[in-house]
């Protein structure tokens, strides 16, 4: 049956950022198609939950509360895996974000900030990642990126710039690690997680956004779990080197920060 494509029948995933969001939804996802999944970010409470979902699905959990912004502990992440599970076959580099910024306020620090924790990060999870990886045959990496990474809206510039630059570092490592890892992305649009609380509980904020949308609405993180789901199944197995766009249809920003002309 086609929906067969879609099981990871005792495969091992590690979610980076998984105490909420897209990646609790994530991790959920994988362990409900038959993974055991190491979750990963700073708040051991929300891991808790998380963890108690995965075992609700019948799966295993390994919780790692740790600061993921040191690359030490990140790249960790893959040694915990193996001595958890005894495997590694999927990563989903979740872990990123940046606060929006004028341009005059952005500085040299804080680009090269919000460069590390979404894309620097990343290659340290993958490379660490990759001989336990190896060792069991190969397998899926799916990183997160972002609409912002390939549109330009005002306050954006620290944040699309990293994600820009992790939609190409996936293009550039699926060469690198072809044919036995796949390596692909998802530029995310609006999704209702804690980042859009603001606007979520704004009403003419979520108006603009849901009117700028193709759709007419705001993503949920189920819509972004599932295509995780996807590109790390073997429904996947042809895809890679890829950035899916799950966004809405949008081709523009649909959030208008008001920062004024100079």
């Amino acid at each position: 049956m086609i929906l067969d494509k879609f099981l990871l029948t005792d495969q091992v995933a590690i979610v980076t950022g998984a105490g909420r969001g897209i990646g609790a939804a994530s991790a959920v996802a994988l362990a409900e198609a038959g993974a055991d999944v190491v979750i990963s970010a700073r708040s051991e409470d929300q891991l808790a939950e998380v963890a108690a979902q995965i075992e609700a699905a019948g799966r295993r959990a390994h919780v790692v509360a740790a600061d993921l912004s040191d690359l030490d502990a990140v790249a960790g992440l893959a040694t915990a895996a193996k001595e958890a599970f005894g495997r590694l076959d999927i990563v989903v580099d979740n872990l990123g974000g940046s606060m929006p910024r004028p341009f005059e306020h952005t500085s040299p620090r804080y680009l090269a900030e919000a460069f590390n924790f979404n894309v620097v990060t990343a290659h340290a999870l993958n490379r660490a990642a990759l001989p336990i990886m190896l060792e069991g045959g190969g397998g899926s990496i799916v990183g997160i990126s972002s609409i912002m990474g390939r549109v330009a809206g005002r306050g954006y510039l620290a944040y699309g710039t990293a994600k820009a630059a992790l939609a190409h570092y996936t293009r550039l490592a699926s060469r690198d690690l072809a044919p036995r890892i796949r390596v692909n992305a998802i530029a995310v649009g609006s999704v209702a997680t804690s980042a859009l609380d603001i606007v979520m509980q704004d009403d003419d904020m979520r108006d603009q956004m849901e009117t700028l949308t193709p759709l007419h609405i705001i993503g949920d993180p189920d819509h972004i779990a599932a295509t995780v789901l996807f590109l790390a199944s073997p429904a996947g197995g042809y895809v890679t080197g890829k950035v899916f766009e799950v966004d809405g249809g949008l081709d523009q920003p649909n959030l208008d920060l008001g920062f004024p002309d100079l």
